[in-house]
């Protein structure tokens, strides 16, 4: 577990993530983090959660239009 303190930033407040979690992460200064809402609390993660939903919908349908997409592609 890890106890991340918030902070004051201009009007509004942010929170310090260790290097150890950065680089975890994999994150440096200037990534966007996406905050989803969970069951259990909320989660922290790189990754565009709505960006990985279109990207499973699409690998679907390139797996189930995979004939076609090749004739296309002709």
């Amino acid at each position: 577990m890890t106890t991340l303190k918030v902070v004051a930033v201009g009007n509004s407040v942010g929170i310090v993530l260790p290097r150890e979690l950065t680089e975890r992460l994999r994150v440096t200064k200037g990534d966007l983090l996406y905050a989803t809402e969970t069951t259990d609390g909320i989660q922290l993660t790189p990754f565009d959660p709505d960006f990985a939903a279109q990207m499973e919908i699409a690998e679907r349908v390139m797996r189930e239009d995979r004939d076609a997409l090749r004739k296309l592609a002709e």
